[in-house]
């Protein structure tokens, strides 16, 4: 196995720490680069070394490539490992990484632009053999949106190409609300990419979100990890995840990871990745693929005792992949609740110094969360502070755990979302696994008993 001797991870927070650990197990030394807002976080407290490269807009560190790649050559860092979010999929990050002799803990830079573009992702996925929702075969314009409407049937769905977390998306139920649905898309695709396109496909009415776990070894070898279900969202952003998903058997659910597998073996994916569909009436459909490491990734570690971190570095080394498809056995379900420094009710962001801050423990129990008691949470990053991720023998046994949990889980000082997974915990619906991706943003319009 040709070894990676130390890793820059170029990401903060929860993430960050995480990877850090990963690579102290494999006996790798870590590198921790951070704005000036983040010189207190653990991750560049448990770091062998740190490096400032920024003031705290992202901008200027944490997507400054050319701070990062300046930081690897100051510590001799001969691997990048990206995280979720910012530089992960970054094709120019990969290249330029490339270009220097940087190994990059990620797919390669082709299959980034492939799957970063979502018109391109699904032609990708349909030749594949990977199922897709029907929609627009390429890029949807004002003059022929109408007519593209009409040909894959109302309601339909305008998506930014190069979009993500929900913006540049609008729904168009009819005729009338076509126009100023594409208008409007286009508008947030320009603001929050840079780019306008748009496509367009069939609108579902009440599916599920369903992501299968892929990882390759970019030499045609791949498997799946099952799947995880991350119906729960709030403005297309994921709220609470289960693996496995209580809407899937067993026969659904390797025929569906076969296929995502057998995709990737066709692609010669390297590194770990996530396909995504969405899942009614038996049927599923190809949405996006992301190229990275999902924040969910600790459910399927917990159902498969697989480390994915383990996996990627590992496929960055060459090594290879650790085990074979008829060698991963599923076992239990894990339920991961993303905890936010939020007002539980309205969102709002809710910065600030923690001051009392208590983790629960026990059997099936995992927090990663980079928080600590004294920590001020800083108000120009996402508001994820910590992931609860609860493991048991059976759904039920699951969720009575994760009931425990919670009345654990200490966060004083700031606001956050714990109080939301206790109400969810106690909801019939939840309670049977009887929700669609429409389902918490109809529970949180009631009004506050």
């Amino acid at each position: 196995m040709p070894i990676i001797s130390k890793v820059l991870i170029a990401n903060r927070g929860e993430i960050a720490l995480r990877v850090l650990r990963a690579c102290k197990e494999l006996g790798i030394a870590t590198v921790a680069v951070h704005s000036t807002a983040d010189a207190d976080a653990m991750h560049v407290r448990l770091a062998d070394e740190s490096v400032c490269i920024g003031p705290p807009p992202s901008r200027d560190s944490y997507l400054n490539i050319h701070q990062i790649v300046a930081a690897c050559e100051i510590t001799g860092a001969d691997a990048v490992h990206p995280g979720y979010g910012f530089l992960s999929e970054n094709a120019k990050f990969a290249d330029i990484l490339d270009a220097h002799g940087i190994t990059f803990i990620g797919p390669t830079a082709d299959h980034i632009r492939i799957m970063g573009d979502k018109i391109t992702a699904k032609e990708t996925a349909k030749a594949l053999g990977i199922p897709v929702v029907p929609g627009s075969a390429g890029e949807v314009l004002p003059e022929n949106a109408l007519q593209i409407a009409r040909e894959i049937g109302f309601p339909v769905l305008i998506k930014a190409t190069a979009g993500g977390g929900g913006r540049g998306m609008k729904v168009a139920r009819n005729e009338e609300e076509v126009e100023e649905a594409v208008s409007t898309a286009r508008s947030e695709a320009a603001a929050a990419f840079g780019n306008d396109a748009v496509y367009m496909e069939k609108y579902l009415g009440k599916p599920r979100h369903i992501e299968i776990q892929v990882v390759g070894d970019g030499e045609g070898n791949a498997i799946h990890l099952g799947e995880r279900d991350c119906s729960l969202q709030r403005r297309h952003q994921k709220v609470w995840e289960e693996a496995n998903s209580p809407a899937l058997n067993v026969e659904q659910r390797m025929k569906i990871g076969e296929i995502c597998a057998d995709a990737m073996r066709k692609l010669k994916y390297r590194g770990a990745g996530t396909v995504e569909f969405l899942y009614e009436n038996g049927e599923f459909y190809f949405i996006e693929m992301n190229t990275r490491l999902q924040v969910e990734h600790p459910i399927t570690e917990a159902i498969t005792g697989i480390d994915l971190v383990h996996e990627q570095i590992r496929v960055a080394s060459g090594a290879g992949l650790s085990v074979t498809q008829d060698e991963i056995v599923f076992q239990g379900h894990a339920i991961e609740c993303r905890i936010n420094a939020e007002d539980p009710r309205t969102f709002v962001p809710s910065p600030g110094t923690i001051t009392h801050f208590h983790a629960p423990g026990g059997l099936g129990v995992r927090v990663d969360s980079g928080a600590y008691q004294g920590y001020k949470i800083p108000p120009y990053y996402d508001s994820l502070i910590g992931k609860l991720i609860v493991h048991g023998r059976t759904r039920v046994e699951c969720m009575m755990r994760l009931r425990r949990v919670l009345d654990e889980f200490v966060i004083d000082g700031i606001k956050t979302t714990l109080p939301l997974f206790q109400d969810l915990i106690n909801n019939q619906d939840i309670a049977n696994g009887d929700y669609d991706i429409h389902w918490l943003e109809n529970y949180l319009a009631q009004p506050a008993e």
